[in-house]
């Protein structure tokens, strides 16, 4: 299981993203590549990589229903920052809800599927090892399907392009490089 201090790390930068401000860091999209956005801020010097889904579907008891999630769309990140020693960490927002305490988010890539480990509005894979696979996995794939749990029992399936995600990843690297 991960540690909430460990990944809470990474939200920083993304809660910056969806609009919030944090003390004294700035965060400005810097670039583009196809479906993804790259993210820099310099102090401290972080980047990442973000998409939103191009389509959601929600579902409770298997029938589709209407699902507020928010003014904050779902998102998919891979966050850098050097100083830290985080290289490619994964991250999936539900948007503006809580998903369901213990349970698992799961994103599937081809025909390989990896778990994440929920805690709020977040779900991280559980180590930097499964990152770094999951990872290699969206740069070879072509969509990136989330399924989560929302706390109030409704079942998200959220599908992101990963067109664009290897660009955007090296650009990432690049511009957090050491």
């Amino acid at each position: 299981m991960i540690s909430g201090f460990t990944r809470m790390a990474g939200v920083a930068a993304l809660v910056l993203w969806s609009g919030a401000a944090l003390a004294q860091q700035t965060t400005e999209r810097v670039a583009a590549s196809q479906d993804w956005s790259i993210h820099e801020a310099a102090n401290p010097k972080e980047c990442f990589v973000a998409s939103q889904p191009k389509d959601s579907v929600n579902s409770r008891n298997g029938e589709v229903v209407a699902a507020n999630r928010g003014d904050t769309p779902p998102q998919l990140t891979v966050t850098y920052r050097p100083a830290n020693g985080v290289s490619g960490q994964i991250a999936f927002r539900g948007g503006n809800y809580q998903l369901a305490g213990g349970t698992t988010a799961s994103i599937q890539i081809g025909g390989t599927t990896f778990q994440l480990f929920s805690e709020g509005e977040w779900a991280w894979p559980a180590s930097p090892d499964d990152d770094a696979r999951i990872v290699t996995a969206m740069r070879g794939g072509a969509e990136a399907i989330v399924t989560s749990q929302s706390g109030r029992g409704t079942l998200s399936r959220d599908t992101f392009s990963l067109i664009g995600f290897t660009a955007a990843v090296e650009e990432a690297t690049r511009r957090c490089a050491g």
